[in-house]
């Protein structure tokens, strides 16, 4: 009887860890890229997409609140997902000082639409809603 019980037990233990697993819910939002700026025009010219970068300090209020208001948007996530490879770039640490000399900015967050040669189609700067977010990535489509 204590054999049965345990393998109840262990039974109903593993179903609980697998509908936890498969019940997590899907991140919403932009999704960013993770590696080099070279490796993500690579992906940008295999993918035939520009590269959306997020150009941001630490610091910055309005940096910030575009992490937490706008990028976890859904719609805009759909969007921006399918269209670009998305880069979140700290201008102050890593690859960023150094970026700096090729994508000057007016201040954070500065928004930049880049094509897969590494040339800026679109930039903008401030914080920007996510209404805001996709007509300025569907301005940069169309040009």
């Amino acid at each position: 009887m204590k054999t049965l019980r345990l393998v109840v037990i262990l039974l109903l233990t593993g179903l609980t860890f697998q509908t936890n697993a498969s019940d997590e819910p899907k991140k919403e939002g932009i999704q960013f890229f993770h590696g080099t700026w070279k490796q993500a025009l690579a992906k940008a010219k295999a993918e035939n997409k520009m590269i959306f970068l997020d150009a941001y300090t630490t610091w910055c209020g309005p940096c910030k609140w575009m992490q937490t208001k706008s990028f976890p948007n859904k719609q805009l996530g759909e969007f921006y997902n399918s269209n670009f490879i998305n880069v979140k770039m700290d201008m102050e640490s890593g690859e960023g000082p150094r970026l700096l000399d090729r994508y000057p900015v007016r201040g954070y967050p500065t928004l930049f639409f880049i094509d897969f040669e590494g040339e800026v189609v679109l930039t903008e700067a401030g914080a920007k809603t996510p209404e805001q977010l996709i007509a300025m990535a569907k301005e940069a489509i169309a040009q």
